[in-house]
């Protein structure tokens, strides 16, 4: 039994490289896992299950074909994907999560998340996080015409890149005391995680016990994923693109 962890491709059309090398990872690894978990920023933008371009149709193909073989997928909103709907999710035969989801990992409780919750630090960012995760926000623009979104996506991802230019790096990096608080919350001594593009493993202490954080990189140079069996504690790993 293995069990595989991933976030963070950002897909998109511009880089046809990221994409080959995740229909890759689907044929080479995934295809032998049991379970696969996407942690959040599968795609650079999701605008609504209702857009079908060439890329989003091609890689719900390669999704579909992975879990009819009985592999199976778990999909997380991340801070680019968050429309994701269950539309999307029951054409490729995943389950949609919560953020943050508790799961019994080979018998040792872990906590999933995307990662920009913990981010306290950058508090414009939370700000804009709450008002684009609000459920009445989503149903106006969703109502929208398609054209529309997909001007107002372009936009907040030219402002998004124009704000990150000006902010400090540890701005954008997750909050210590926030973590352990989190972990803590759900009573947990192992996190794993994406967002921050930081890819590690870091030593820390929860409710007074040896705890650890696992963080997944991005696939702009390297695929990162976790691999976690009955046999094997998790291990982060990663390959040239």
């Amino acid at each position: 039994m293995t069990t595989l962890f991933i976030s963070d491709l950002h897909l998109e059309e511009s880089r046809r490289d990221i994409t080959d090398a995740f229909l890759k990872f689907l044929e080479d690894r995934a295809i032998h896992a049991n379970t696969l978990y996407i942690l959040g920023d599968f795609f650079e933008a999701w605008i609504g299950d209702d857009e079908h371009t060439p890329l989003q149709e091609e890689v719900g193909d390669a999704l579909r074909k992975l879990t009819d073989t009985g592999v199976t997928l778990y999909l997380m909103h991340g801070n680019r994907d968050f429309l994701i709907g269950e539309d999307f999710c029951s054409r490729v035969g995943g389950t949609l999560l919560d953020d943050p989801t508790l799961i019994d990992l080979y018998g040792t409780p872990t906590l999933l998340m995307h990662g920009d919750s913990l981010c306290t630090a950058d508090v414009e960012y939370q700000k804009f996080r709450a008002s684009m995760r609000n459920k009445q926000w989503q149903d106006m623009f969703l109502k929208r015409p398609l054209e529309d979104r997909q001007l107002v996506a372009r936009q907040l991802r030219q402002m998004s890149m124009a704000k990150n230019q000006g902010k400090q790096e540890a701005i954008m990096d997750v909050t210590k005391g926030e973590v352990v608080e989190v972990m803590e919350a759900h009573g947990v001594q192992r996190l794993i995680h994406g967002h921050t593009h930081r890819p590690a493993v870091h030593d820390l202490e929860a409710d007074g016990q040896a705890a650890k954080r696992f963080v997944l990189g991005d696939w702009d140079k390297h695929v990162w994923w976790i691999e976690a069996s009955a046999d094997a504690p998790p291990e982060l790993l990663h390959e040239p693109l």
